[in-house]
């Protein structure tokens, strides 16, 4: 099995009986999650993690060769175009890898009786309505890449009804670019930050989003129902109120001097090239009527990344 700090390979598939699971996207936030759990799991599933430089999902044929020397019984995408800002400048790239990609897995993976798990996000919707997001709520994405998860969720669907399809929201980690990561080097760095108030959501950990995936890998296709379901971190927070949490975590551990005077603003006060939703809070029932109570406290999460950060002495 493959530890977080190692690079995916082709040959993760580790020693067990269990299924035979392929994870697309290994180098990012998500893969690497999987990836330290595999490392935990062993014996649970045979994972083999795929990168971006190893699989390039866009080229049908390629995933073909993969699969025949690399035979799989369950395949997680994790793989996806997720610069917001910058869809907007290439929404054929984001088109590409988060739509027509998904559409060509799905064939496939119904050609070879492949159980196909996506992941897709909460920017699927508009975020006008006053309560948390069911699966049944009307979509109507605002910017670029949220219409291009779109568009992938409906091309899986549409190839494999059976498919599975976790939405889910601010997806952090110990790895790569995100909001944590971001407020820990501003804070080093200033005095005084402005961070929005009037979106809220519920941060992911990508911790218990891997958990989550693993957990659903390994049910019994004719006890999991297919379709859409939610996963979000609770409670649910402003970005604003994020950032005063990472920060008070970040002092305890050290990990800055001193807390900076964060102000609250409006959306509109934060020029974007992208609108985002302002509720990207989504109702999880569905997901937990299936699986149980499941983890998803995001401060736990939080915790876990800044004391890895900590040990790294990042």
């Amino acid at each position: 099995m493959l530890t977080s700090g190692q690079s995916p390979s082709a040959t993760g598939d580790g020693l067990g009986t269990g299924p035979r699971i392929l994870v697309t996207g290994a180098n990012g936030q998500l893969g690497r999650a999987l990836q330290a759990l595999a490392a935990r799991e062993t014996g649970a599933a045979r994972y083999c993690f795929a990168s971006h430089q190893q699989l390039d999902i866009t080229q049908p044929e390629a995933l073909t060769r993969w699969l025949d020397a690399h035979p799989a019984d369950c395949l997680i995408n994790a793989a996806a175009y997720t610069a917001v800002d910058q869809a907007a400048h290439e929404p054929q790239q984001a088109l590409a890898l988060n739509a027509k990609a998904p559409g060509q897995m799905a064939r496939l993976c119904a050609a070879r009786g492949v159980r196909l798990l996506h992941v897709s996000t909460d920017y699927v919707f508009d975020g006008h309505l006053g309560r948390p997001y069911r699966e049944t709520d009307p979509v109507a994405p605002l910017n670029t890449y949220g219409r291009s998860k779109l568009l992938g969720e409906q091309a899986v669907l549409q190839a494999v009804p059976e498919a599975l399809i976790i939405r889910t929201s601010w997806v952090f980690s110990a790895w790569g670019a995100n909001f944590v990561r971001t407020m820990l080097r501003l804070g080093r760095e200033r005095e005084q930050l402005r961070v929005i108030a009037d979106q809220r959501g519920g941060p992911t950990w990508a911790g218990h989003l891997a958990h989550v995936l693993h957990a659903l890998a390994l049910r019994p296709a004719a006890q999991t129902p297919g379709g859409l379901y939610h996963l979000s971190g609770s409670p649910d927070v402003s970005w604003y109120e994020f950032a005063l949490e990472i920060f008070q975590q970040a002092l305890a551990l050290g990990l800055i001097v001193r807390v900076p005077a964060v102000t609250p603003i409006a959306a509109h006060e934060w020029p974007s090239p992208e609108p985002r939703p302002a509720n990207s809070r989504l109702d999880c029932a569905r997901l937990e009527s299936l699986l149980g109570p499941v983890a998803r406290d995001w401060r736990a999460g939080l915790a876990c990344v800044l004391q890895d950060w900590q040990r790294q002495g990042l």
